[in-house]
């Protein structure tokens, strides 16, 4: 005399929750066996998975563990993974965006950037992690205050940001040493018209 129909509709609705919670956990399970399959992410490569980035330091076929620049920890769901940025495969580009004032000579100042970069490239500490020379792309805009000029090295992997703040060190030496001017924003008020 009971009634079956309530424990097949309860049944009914608690494979449904199950099978909706578990197709998260498979996407996961599949998204994680395909970057595992192509080798796309490695342990000890730096990422950026969507909005967070670090260090890999754990991969799972659920989900990859980074570490960023704080020491946070961010456990990133497989199925979440849209686009893998990977900084650290085969070699790197570090990119330098330099600002001198309107009335410098742009000529003069790429030349003193092409000889710093020529200066680190023969160091033996910075040698190993510049793979070549620094290229000049020349003057990238015109800011509000500053003519940017735009440069790159390409780097060993990982390198990339220790040559950066090298090099812009060793710039702004070079800059102090010719009398190149390194603006910062300032901003020019008029009271109108008589």
């Amino acid at each position: 005399g009971v009634s079956v129909a309530p424990i097949l509709g309860a049944a009914g609705v608690v494979g449904l929750a199950v099978g909706f919670g578990a197709q998260s956990l498979v996407k996961d399970f599949f998204t994680g066996f395909f970057i595992l399959l192509e080798n796309q992410i490695r342990q000890g490569d730096v990422v950026k998975l969507g909005e967070h980035a670090g260090l890999v330091e754990e991969i799972t076929l659920r989900y990859v563990q980074l570490r960023d620049y704080d020491g946070n920890v961010h456990f990133v769901p497989n199925g979440e993974v849209k686009t893998v940025v990977n900084m650290s495969r085969g070699y790197a580009q570090s990119v330098i965006d330099v600002g001198v004032a309107y009335r410098e000579n742009v000529d003069e100042v790429m030349q003193v950037m092409k000889d710093v970069g020529q200066q680190m490239r023969l160091d033996p500490s910075f040698a190993g992690r510049l793979l070549e020379d620094l290229e000049m792309a020349g003057v990238d805009r015109w800011g509000d205050s500053a003519v940017v000029i735009r440069c790159r090295f390409k780097c060993a992997p990982l390198e990339q940001w220790s040559v950066r703040r090298e090099y812009l060190r060793r710039l702004k030496s070079a800059f102090d040493a010719q009398g190149i001017e390194i603006p910062y924003p300032h901003l020019t008020v008029y009271a109108g018209q008589d």
